[in-house]
C-alpha cells in the first residue's frame, strides 16, 4: 500500500497528522508530490520527518525556489516566504530537496508534481485525455491543492490534495492511498491554530494563514478540478 501526499508547504501539524493516519491505515511506502516547502513556517521539520521516513520526493515549484536561489514569479508575497525559508532551513535540508525527482513512472502509474508538459509548474484545472502521458494508465499530479479522482476515457487522474494548503473549501489535509490500482481519497483534521501561531511567531500578517480555516488560497479563492468539455 502507497500512500501519496504532496503539497506539505511547511505546515508541520498537519503532516504530523497525514502521518499518524498513514502509519494507522498501514502504508509501507510514502511518495511526496513535491512542494514540501513554501508558505509555512516549519519547512525544516517537514523536510526531516519526510528524510528520516525515507520518503522520495518530487521536485515542486517551491522546491526549486530553495533550491535554486529563485523567487516566485507570480507572487512578491511567496517570494518574501520562500526568502524567510532560505535563512531557517538547513544545507543538508537544501540537499535532500535538491536530490528530488523530476518525476516517478512505476509500469502504468506516473507521478508528477505539475503536469507532464511542464513537470513543476503547470496546473491541471480542466483535465482532458491529452493531459495523461502516453503509456499512463493511472496519473497522479499535485500543485493545484484540489483533491479530486477522476475517469478520463477509461484512464485514472488523482490529485492527492495538499497536505499544508488545502484550496477546494475543505480545511482538513488531504492525501490518497494507492493499492493494486485501487485509490482512495482521505482527509484529516489538524490543529490550523498551531500552525497559524508559528506564521504570528515568525511575523507574517494573518492574510498568510486565514484561508487554511476555510480551505482556500491566500485570498479566498476555492478551486476546484474537472473534466474538459
Amino acid at each position: 500500500m502507497i500512500a501519496i501526499i504532496s503539497d506539505v508547504h511547511g505546515n508541520l501539524p498537519a503532516l504530523k497528522a497525514v502521518l499518524e493516519k498513514i502509519d494507522a491505515l498501514g502504508c509501507e511506502t510514502i511518495i511526496s508530490l513535491g512542494d514540501v516547502v513554501g508558505y509555512y513556517a516549519q519547512p525544516g521539520e517537514c523536510v526531516d520527518l519526510l528524510r528520516a521516513r525515507g520518503v522520495v520526493n518530487i521536485l515542486g515549484n517551491h522546491d526549486h525556489y530553495i533550491v535554486s536561489g529563485e523567487g516566485c514569479p507570480r507572487s512578491k508575497l511567496v517570494s518574501d516566504i520562500t526568502e524567510y525559508q532560505r535563512g531557517i532551513i538547513s544545507p543538508e535540508q537544501v540537499a535532500w530537496l535538491a536530490q528530488s525527482r523530476s518525476y516517478i513512472i512505476d509500469g502504468s502509474t506516473y507521478f508528477i508534481h505539475g503536469g507532464w508538459q511542464d513537470p513543476i509548474d503547470q496546473y491541471l484545472y480542466a483535465i482532458a485525455e491529452t493531459d495523461i502521458p502516453e503509456g499512463a494508465e493511472t496519473f497522479f499530479a499535485g500543485h493545484t491543492h484540489v483533491q479530486v479522482l477522476l475517469d478520463v476515457n477509461g484512464k485514472t487522474f488523482c490529485n492527492p490534495g495538499a497536505v499544508g494548503q488545502p484550496r477546494d473549501g475543505d480545511p482538513r489535509a488531504a492525501f490518497a492511498i494507492f493499492e493494486e490500482g485501487r485509490i482512495e481519497l482521505h482527509r484529516v483534521d489538524y490543529d490550523i491554530d498551531e500552525t497559524a501561531f508559528h506564521m504570528k511567531e515568525a511575523g507574517f500578517p494573518a492574510r498568510c494563514y486565514e484561508n487554511l480555516y476555510i480551505g482556500a488560497q491566500i485570498g479566498g479563492r476555492i478551486d476546484k478540478i474537472t473534466l474538459a468539455v
